[in-house]
């Protein structure tokens, strides 16, 4: 299996494309820690992964806490020996208007979620990944590169941003034999709407809305982000550093 022996953090592991990436992980012969603040859905992911491959290391943390996030590489560290990958998905997705009177509330919360966690917890994690000469995955998105519309900008910003400390990291440690990436999804089916506080009688009409979107109209799950993402953990994607992989059905091409 192609992740054999790996020791692997994947952080907003209790759903989505987080939950994937943890089991297709656990599948293909890697430890995990699943690092998720929902302990009850993150049992229900460590089933899975028990029945796919191994039980999973489950650490209940908020990433944008510095306390937590040292707790994360301390106990990975201590139940594992070792750390080769750390895949950074927790997220939130917001959305707000410049003329908001709330607006860098939403901003200061978005961006500690979406871009200051990821920069302290690669920041704890890039010395034992040096170690093992590992690789960091960050999970991005599209809205990166295009403006999806109108009140997007706190999230565009917060996942641009992102894109460019991936670049900037993936430069620096280069020389050390560690890579980073970014994988940037468009539209896939997960909780992430319910989870951002849209009503689930109208999830089902965002969902057509972000299938239309796209130019192969249908809205990806969440399994197919983890093949992505092992193919990049993978010795397969040994020479792919400080990309931004798109994996969004056509999504920009609109």
């Amino acid at each position: 299996m192609s992740l054999t022996n790996k020791v692997a953090i994947v952080t907003g592991g209790s759903s989505g494309i987080g939950a994937a990436i943890a089991v297709k992980f656990v599948t293909e012969g890697a430890k995990v820690a699943i690092v998720a603040r929902n302990e009850k859905k993150l049992a229900e992911v460590a089933k899975k992964c028990e029945i796919n491959g191994s039980q999973p290391l489950l650490i209940i943390a908020d990433v944008t806490k510095e306390n937590d996030a040292q707790r994360i590489i301390e106990t990975t560290l201590k139940k594992f020996g070792k750390l080769n990958i750390l895949v950074n998905n927790a997220g939130i997705g917001r959305s707000g208007s410049i003329l908001d009177k709330n607006y860098l509330v939403i901003f200061d919360e978005v961006i500690a979620t979406n871009l200051r966690s990821i920069v302290y917890l690669t920041h704890l994690a890039a010395p034992n990944i040096i170690e093992t000469k590992g690789n960091i995955i960050n999970i991005s998105s599209v809205a990166s590169m295009g403006i999806l519309g109108p009140t997007s900008s706190i999230y565009s910003t917060s996942k641009a941003g992102l894109d460019h400390f991936t670049r900037c990291v993936a430069l620096e440690l280069a020389p050390k034999g560690v890579r980073v990436n970014n994988i940037n999804p468009g539209p896939v089916k997960s909780d992430i709407l319910l989870n951002a506080g849209f009503e689930s009688a109208a999830e089902g009409i965002i969902w057509e809305e972000a299938k239309n979107m796209t130019a192969l109209k249908r809205v990806a799950d969440a399994d197919e982000i983890a093949d992505l993402a092992v193919f990049v953990a993978s010795d397969k994607g040994r020479s792919i550093t400080g990309a931004s992989l798109v994996t969004d059905n056509g999504t920009l091409l609109q």
